[in-house]
């Protein structure tokens, strides 16, 4: 804990609240926000993130309620919550080479698809744009969707749709007044959680766009290995700060949400 989160952590904290000569200040936040390229980096950042996981929300649940209503313990059911436990955590380097490989411009699945007559980068799609790269991050936010969502699709229980059926409510009235807000805090939870994944991955973006697509990561990585312009190392820890404030705030709105969610659970 102290090698690998506390000293890193120290070293961006640190680096973001001292100049050069470990004088304490706030101008890098400053210089930061004053730069239309940061601001851009983290419009990017945050639409992408975003779509990402209202994505990867909607069709994880989709998936996770249907592998819910499917026989307990029967194939669909252990291959799917077996696959989402793998999926889940396949990022990084591997995933964004393994996009490339099948999505690239000399991809698998590229030249399969040119033979059948469909060009798609001629059709302006690049795995290095932000379709590219939001093809990338629903890859594993689905699966991860599946994983938080599941307990609580599971704590619904079947007494309480009895129940509103045989009080005169229709299907469409169950889900919207009994289903939808028991869900609901839990499905918002699971979401920012989502948000905050996409927000937070930094190697699968690094290495699928490098610094072609204007976002944070490629902004700090500029900022720290390839930029030569005096203090830019501090603009690096800086953004790195500033994401994990951004990460601090999705995780109490995601705590405060399942204090909520947890009431039905019991």
């Amino acid at each position: 804990m102290i090698v690998f989160l506390g000293i890193p952590l120290y070293v961006v904290v640190h680096g973001s609240l001292t100049t050069e000569t470990n004088h304490f200040t706030f101008s890098n936040f400053k210089q930061t926000w004053d730069s239309p390229g940061y601001r851009t980096a983290f419009k990017n950042s945050l639409t992408l993130s975003l779509w990402t996981s209202i994505l990867g929300a909607v069709f994880g649940t989709w998936l996770a309620a249907a592998v819910v209503a499917s026989k307990p313990g029967g194939m669909l059911h252990r291959i799917t919550q077996s696959g989402s436990g793998v999926l889940a955590y396949f990022a990084g380097v591997p995933l964004a080479f393994a996009f490339i490989a099948a999505l690239g411009f000399q991809g698998v699945v590229t030249v399969l698809l040119k033979h059948l007559g469909i060009d798609i980068y001629a059709h302006g799609f690049n795995i290095s744009s932000m379709l590219g790269v939001a093809l990338c991050y629903v890859y594993f936010q689905i699966p991860l969707m599946i994983i938080l969502i599941t307990p609580a699709l599971e704590g619904l229980r079947s007494e309480w749709q009895e129940a509103a059926l045989g009080l005169g409510a229709s299907k469409f009235g169950y889900l919207r007044h009994v289903a939808v807000p028991v869900l609901l805090p839990s499905f918002v939870g699971a979401t920012l959680i989502l948000f905050g994944n996409a927000f937070s991955a930094y190697a699968t973006a690094l290495a699928l766009v490098g610094s072609t697509l204007d976002i944070v990561p490629a902004q700090i990585d500029n900022a720290l290995n390839g930029n030569v312009l005096v203090g830019a190392d501090r603009a690096g820890l800086t953004l790195g700060m500033e994401m994990i404030l951004i990460i601090l705030v999705v995780m109490v709105g995601y705590w405060l949400l399942q204090r909520r969610a947890r009431r039905w659970l019991r």
